[in-house]
């Protein structure tokens, strides 16, 4: 492995640029919401089934892609997602019925954008990074999503005001393709890397183990909980700032913040759990977030405060990815990793469709978001509680160099 520094920052910092761009399409798109309501007629609850729909789509798209990819490798699979990603941004000004969203939103964009996960991207530069540097490894590329939500939120609300919502929509959709030549630069032009990975078994003695662990069924249900108010906030947090009376930009402003410290978190939480415990880590993590979304709900609702707590919950927002995809590592090792975090991805995702969803029907049914904030509190102590009896080895001292 030639210059080994250099190879892990260039390839850690490109995976982490694929994942920002894909997050930060999915997390602008919500700001259309209330153009799109107003353009089709079709119901808000209606684009929240939509976006629910994304959520869940995302989740049961990762383990697909995963499996693919352990398979035969993973270029021509991200190269199909970074398309199908772009296009389906590209094509919601064009969808005016339900069906139509459902079927950009909910299925075109969400598919491309689960081909870009950050476990199929750990796993994609994995056989190229040290087994010492993979949590920060992952903690980078957490980060750049971030740092892609950061950026792409605002730029799509200056779009919005500069040339119109569906103008920006084309715009942030062609952004997209720039995640075409990352793809080919972290990823091999030969197939499958089974060889890299001797004795590991097949896929399906893997799946098989993990689902039959109980440890790995408890990270899984624990990640049910950050699927849930993730999608939450992420869809319904504009609808919140326009049920304050606040401008829009509010809203704008607030999810990049949490893009932005999420960077921190996701940083700090790589290289946090090189030498501590993983379960613990993640079990402090969403006590964290039952903390700050309780003080957020007591809270005056300023611009100030959404900034605050914009700041608080996205240091936290994917400090939970590190560690999780860290413990699928350690439980069941690296060769599947793409295929088993996938699985534990889509119970994120099936809470990602319930928290988008149902954001929508609470908003539509009581006129506000109280009782879903309550929802997000008590998941979060759920997840806290599963998270500790796993059975997680405690780290090794790694030796310093001669």
């Amino acid at each position: 492995m030639s210059s080994p520094a250099r190879n892990f920052l260039a390839l850690a910092i490109s995976a982490g640029a694929i994942f920002g761009i894909a997050l930060g399409l999915r997390t602008a798109q919500p700001l259309f919401i209330s153009a799109i309501n107003s353009s089709t007629g079709v119901g808000y609850a209606t684009i929240s089934l939509a976006f629910g729909i994304a959520q869940l789509m995302w989740g049961i798209g990762q383990p697909v892609a995963g499996a693919i990819s352990d398979r035969w490798g993973p270029r021509p699979v991200m190269l199909a997602g970074a398309l199908l990603l772009a296009s389906g941004t590209a094509l919601m000004p064009f969808a005016s019925s339900a069906w139509s969203l459902i079927l950009v939103i909910g299925l075109i964009a969400s598919a491309g954008a689960s081909t870009s996960g950050p476990a199929q991207l750990a796993s994609a530069v994995a056989r190229w990074i040290p087994e010492a540097k993979r949590s920060v490894a992952n903690g980078i590329i957490g980060a750049g999503g971030s740092m892609g939500q950061f950026i792409l939120v605002p730029l799509a609300q200056l779009f919005i005001g500069v040339a119109g919502w569906q103008p920006a929509l084309i715009i942030i959709g062609a952004i997209g393709l720039a995640a075409v030549p990352l793809v080919l630069f972290i990823t091999p032009a030969t197939g499958a890397h089974a060889t890299a990975h001797a004795g590991a078994g097949t896929m399906r003695q893997a799946v098989a183990g993990a689902l039959r662990d109980p440890s790995y069924l408890l990270l899984t249900a624990g990640f049910f909980t950050c699927g849930f108010h993730i999608a939450f906030i992420a869809t319904h947090l504009p609808g919140v700032v326009a049920l304050c009376e606040l401008p829009a930009s509010v809203s704008a402003w607030s999810l990049s913040i949490i893009g932005l410290f999420n960077m921190f978190g996701s940083l700090w939480i790589g290289k946090h759990i090189q030498m501590r415990r993983m379960k613990v880590a993640l079990a402090c993590v969403y006590l964290a977030r039952a903390a700050i979304i309780l003080v957020f709900f007591f809270s005056p609702k300023t611009p100030l405060v959404f900034f605050v707590f914009a700041a608080a919950i996205g240091f936290t927002y994917l400090s939970t990815v590190p560690p999780t995809i860290g413990l699928v590592a350690k439980l069941h090792g690296a060769r599947y990793m793409a295929t088993l975090f996938g699985i534990v991805m889509l119970s994120h995702q099936v809470g990602g469709f319930l928290g988008a969803w149902l954001g929508g029907k609470a908003f539509e049914a009581t006129g506000s978001y109280d009782w879903m904030w309550w929802a997000d509190i008590a998941l979060c102590l759920f997840a806290a509680a599963v998270h500790l009896p796993i059975r997680e080895a405690r780290p090794q001292a790694v030796p310093a160099p001669a």
